[in-house]
């Protein structure tokens, strides 16, 4: 037959026409490749043994099928592999429902998702071909070469290699074990980042919480903690940003640090600072404060800068605290510009215009060393420009000083004094504790005087002293100074100057711990479960 022009050019327009719209929906559609036996009913097709079907560039292979033509989706049972010939993405099912429009597969009941060396366990998966998306939403296990994490929920963005964790979601790495309810898993670098609460306990058992999250490199095994805190065994770190490089046993703290040796019963506090666990050496900085804390007592420091070392091959361990430091005791307190306290032999050693305050006493000198036993003040030594004072009941000033001296304590009090060249001494006579008789003042090379509460009760002295007395009626301010005398109580620092120094908000140990929440297992509903509980949603009661 032959067609006139406008004839030909309707024809070829709606056979071009038709022609496109198929390539289209064969491009859509799902295809049968194979299978044993195919059965017609109304509706569907049912295809039985060894099925293969293909979408696009995905290959099915299921025991049995129910194929919807018309609606372009199929029901898979049995042995259900859903492979891409392009990504490596393997799924494997007992059962699934497959549409070819939406490109979504509903796997059910033993699915195993595999991406490379990605394993994803669960009973309920859907996955979203279009957009490269799985999600499990009723239990799911997670495994690859490093890491096993299950959770209640989960979703895995292939395209972006990243996998959403939420509700009770637990990773497991042969280093530690992590709790959590909501995780982000990158699977290329292999990091894991959590946005709250999160608590891990390592294989050594060591506990590392975070109040405020976490980001974690698997592979590096490196930690960045908010909120955080790091107990081991013999230390506890903590800091609102804590970063952690677990291989190097390394700290770095920002933002209200706090490091405690528990060893040594220290604490130290500051602004920023690092720690090297291994060296046990740190280094804090800005507003820095110690607590060395005693069986019934505690000792505060405050200073700029803090460096320590306490390493068990190192004899030689220390503390050193420079510029502005102050301390506070219940039966102390002192200031110098720098301090170094010894570990060995517990012996604190102040530089740069020292002072001490201990109850009713004052020493000072350019140097000093002192030394704590049994909690309480034990003995001191100053060096160069030594000066002591004690004041009595009646406010008076016994002053001594020389070019060294040794004190000793007894019960925290100053008991005996030594003082080694160039000694004075001034000390006023009393009658009683009320009356006072004049001032006793002598030179020596050498002087040693003994105290009980606070009074001279003996005095010794080297060879030839020079000595003076005079009356209380001729007493004036000369008379009763030694030269270089500065009686400084309004330096002396107090509890609420510590504090206002560095207020320490103290750790709250009975905070949540995911660790601390009783085991749920839950029961994991059947296929015909879950066909029953829908359908007696959908079909109205009568």
């Amino acid at each position: 037959m032959k067609l006139s022009f406008p004839l030909r050019l309707i024809f070829f327009v709606t056979l071009f026409g038709f022609s496109r719209l198929g390539i289209s929906q064969e491009s859509s559609l799902l295809e049968i490749k194979s299978a044993d036996l195919l059965m017609g009913a109304k509706g569907f097709e049912r295809l039985l043994g060894n099925v293969e079907m293909k979408h696009q560039n995905s290959l099915i292979s299921c025991d049995s099928a129910y194929f919807f033509r018309e609606q372009n989706r199929a029901q898979l049972f049995g042995t259900v592999t859903i492979r891409d010939e392009i990504d490596p993405i393997t799924t494997t099912s007992a059962y699934a429902e497959y549409d070819g429009t939406t490109k979504v597969a509903k796997l059910r009941n033993r699915v195993v998702f595999t991406n490379e060396s990605i394993k994803l366990f669960t009973e309920h998966l859907d996955y979203n071909r279009e957009t490269n998306v799985a999600s499990y939403f009723n239990g799911g296990k997670m495994v690859d070469s490093v890491n096993v994490l299950t959770s209640e929920l989960g979703r895995y963005e292939i395209n972006v290699e990243k996998i959403s964790f939420q509700q009770q979601v637990v990773l497991v790495n042969p280093d530690y074990t992590l709790k959590t309810d909501d995780l982000i898993y990158l699977t290329i670098p292999k990091t894991a980042q959590t946005p709250g609460l999160t608590n891990i306990v390592s294989k050594e058992g060591y506990l590392l919480d975070a109040q405020k999250g976490i980001y974690y490199d698997t592979q590096k095994k490196q930690f960045k903690f908010f909120d955080g805190i790091v107990d081991t065994e013999k230390s506890r770190v903590k800091a609102d940003e804590l970063f952690y490089d677990e291989p190097a046993a390394y700290y770095e703290g920002k933002k209200d640090l706090r490091i405690f040796n528990k060893e040594r019963k220290l604490e130290v506090f500051g602004d920023v600072g690092t720690y090297w666990e291994k060296k046990k050496y740190s280094q804090v900085y800005g507003n820095a404060l110690v607590r060395k804390y005693f069986q019934q007592d505690t000792l505060l420091m405050t200073a700029d800068t803090l460096i320590s070392l306490d390493n068990d091959q190192d004899s030689a361990n220390y503390l050193l605290a420079f510029h502005q430091v102050k301390m506070v005791k219940s039966d102390l307190s002192g200031k110098a510009d720098s301090l170094l306290y010894t570990f060995s032999d517990s012996s604190i050693h102040l530089f740069n215009d020292p002072i001490l305050w201990n109850r009713s006493s004052q020493i000072s000198a350019d140097s000093m060393v002192f030394y704590i036993k049994n909690e309480t003040l034990d003995r001191v030594f100053m060096k160069n420009k030594s000066f002591a004072i004690m004041s009595d009941t009646l406010l008076n000033f016994n002053q001594m000083k020389g070019r060294k001296m040794t004190g000793y304590f007894k019960e925290g009090q100053l008991s005996r004094l030594i003082i080694e060249g160039n000694g004075e001494s001034l000390y006023y006579a009393l009658e009683g504790d009320t009356l006072t008789q004049g001032i006793n003042r002598i030179l020596s090379a050498t002087i040693a005087l003994s105290f009980e509460d606070g009074y001279i009760k003996k005095s010794n002295f080297g060879i030839k002293p020079d000595g003076k007395f005079t009356p209380v009626q001729d007493i004036d301010e000369k008379i009763s100074r030694l030269e270089g005398f500065r009686w400084r109580e309004e330096e002396k620092p107090d509890r609420k100057e510590i504090d206002a120094w560095r207020k320490v908000v103290e750790i709250d140990f009975g905070l949540k711990n995911l660790f601390n929440e009783p085991e749920i297992e839950l029961n994991m509903p059947s296929q015909k479960e879950l066909d029953r509980a829908l359908k007696g949603k959908l079909i109205p009661k009568g």
